[in-house]
């Protein structure tokens, strides 16, 4: 229970479960009124999972707004380098920087009536408009759509025009996608539920001891 109170993470049998909800925390600590999920205490969680011998796949539950970009990433590459089966479920939504942590499992789930938000990068705090600003922001934008794309099979065409739709948000930019859409655009390689994700997960397990 202390695991799953401090970590948002529970071992069942050959199975890790670490959930991702709330707003992805980097560098800046959130308000403690927040739902949060601390990238310090996921990283070294999801090196110790794929050293251990006793856990044979992560499977990543994913409810979150999004978050600090720089965290965000570290967590997705992290799980995208793991040699184990990992498997990903959308529940809820997956907003932001959710999308590169869904996508970065060996198999990404998306519950039917999960949402995505797909959208520019935002940031706080004070902007300086010079041209450096927006390059800088366009080299952070880039190193997203290279994540997601490389790990999925959407295309980056398709992808670039969810992210800059100007006629679905209201006084925002980029798109809301369910769960079907996400599929069929190749963001997600399957609808499903916890069932469908753990039956990939003890499969892929068994053939690896093989």
């Amino acid at each position: 229970m202390d695991e799953i109170k401090e970590l948002g993470a529970a071992k069942s049998g050959t199975i890790q479960c670490l959930t991702i909800v709330g707003q992805i925390e980097g560098h800046q600590i959130l308000p403690e009124d927040s739902k949060s999920t601390k990238y310090e205490h996921i990283l070294p969680l999801i090196a110790a999972v794929e050293e251990s011998a006793e856990i044979g796949g992560l499977l990543v539950l994913l409810n979150t707004m999004g978050g600090d970009v720089e965290a965000g990433l570290a967590i997705a590459e992290l799980i995208a380098g793991m040699s184990k089966p990992t498997a990903s479920l959308v529940l809820g939504g997956g907003h932001s920087i959710g999308v590169p942590l869904a996508v970065a499992a060996k198999k990404s789930f998306i519950a039917p009536s999960a949402a995505m938000t797909i959208h520019p990068v935002r940031i706080n705090g004070v902007v300086i408009g010079v041209p450096q600003t927006y390059n800088y922001f366009s080299r952070i934008q880039e190193r997203i759509v290279g994540f997601v794309t490389s790990h999925s099979r959407i295309k980056r065409e398709d992808y670039l025009a969810l992210m800059t739709n100007t006629d679905e948000l209201a006084n925002d930019v980029g798109s809301v996608i369910y769960g079907e859409k996400a599929v069929s655009l190749g963001l997600m390689d399957s609808l499903g539920t916890l069932k469908d994700a753990l039956e990939y997960l003890h499969e892929n397990i068994d053939k690896r001891a093989m």
